[in-house]
């Protein structure tokens, strides 16, 4: 079995068959080769693995620190591999079908409070260029609860400053128009009368709204080189992503209802959008467990009974 074309089959078959997202292909791709770098090790070839070998190599996940949700997709796309193998007439059997893996709950998003959001934009430094940059990126990212991938895709015609919305295209082709808020208006502003011109190159025509220094446009590497730097110097904990989950956190929070924030994610299922209802209530029962008299930590001076009067809740 030649390895090389057994991989560009299956990339087609992802592609052709499937129908799946660039995104999740290159994530697949990625996951079945580190799995053919294993069965390299051990002469073994995808024809002739069975259920103990991948058994073995979910244990060196496992033994290389990573948590139960990357083994799980890690699992899942190894389902997949062998469901090509079988459609191809590779194999007739399906190695993966006897293993059972016990996927934990998922974790709750992690959510940054609008006092850390605003320590980490503060903590851009404004004075160059780039600066500027990086500042409309993430105030549009943090306003408007984007995708990274979505958010290099804008181009100059997403982009309808007199209704202050941007058009986006998300999972699936879809698009969507979501508003951004002052601060975001504001930072984009500076950044397109400023700074973007400057980045443009001679001879290279890019549409996109978000350019690099090579005057192409910024891509997701660099968006996560850049946040990575922002958040270190800023001390604040957090992956880009936590920008999207703050934003549809806080809405919540803030009385929003929970179709509008599936529309402005751009979630096809709203059970997707429950999770952030999860998250409040979390931080309930946190100010519960805190605040509330019966618990014997609880500081009686921070209890406001009277708010619960004035809800009329009691």
């Amino acid at each position: 079995m030649d390895i090389l074309t057994v991989r560009k089959e299956y990339e087609d078959y992802l592609f052709l068959e499937l129908r799946l997202s660039p995104l999740t292909r290159e994530t697949y791709i990625r996951e079945i080769d580190r799995f053919f770098v294993f069965l390299s090790k051990l002469d073994i070839t995808p024809e002739n693995i069975m259920s103990d070998g991948l058994i073995t190599y979910l244990s060196l996940l496992h033994e290389k620190k990573m948590d139960s949700v990357t083994i799980a997709k890690s699992l899942s796309c190894l389902r997949s591999f062998f469901r090509f193998m079988n459609y191809e007439g590779y194999r007739e059997d399906n190695p993966t079908e006897k293993i059972e893996f016990g996927r934990s709950k998922s974790p709750l998003p992690e959510v940054l409070s609008p006092a850390e959001i605003d320590k980490f934009l503060n903590s851009i430094k404004i004075n160059k260029p780039l600066g500027l940059r990086d500042r409309a990126l993430f105030e549009l990212i943090y306003s408007c609860g984007l995708r990274i991938s979505e958010a290099v895709n804008l181009t100059m015609g997403n982009l309808f400053f007199d209704e202050a919305l941007i058009r986006v295209n998300g999972k699936r082709d879809k698009d969507r128009m979501i508003p951004f808020g002052t601060q975001a208006e504001k930072w984009l502003k500076l950044y397109l009368t400023e700074v973007r011109h400057t980045l443009i190159k001679h001879g290279i025509q890019d549409d996109h709204l978000f350019l690099g220094i090579r005057g192409r446009g910024l891509s997701r590497k660099g968006v996560w080189k850049r946040f990575k730097e922002i958040r270190d110097v800023s001390g604040v904990k957090a992956k880009v992503h936590t920008l999207r989950h703050s934003f549809a956190t806080h809405l919540i929070h803030g009385g929003a209802d929970l179709r509008v924030v599936q529309e402005l994610l751009g979630h096809s299922n709203i059970t997707t959008t429950q999770v952030y209802t999860h998250v409040q209530n979390d931080d309930l029962q946190r100010n519960h467990d805190n605040y509330h008299p019966m618990n014997e930590d609880c500081n009686e001076a921070e209890f406001h009974i009277s708010s619960y009067i004035k809800e009329g809740v009691l």
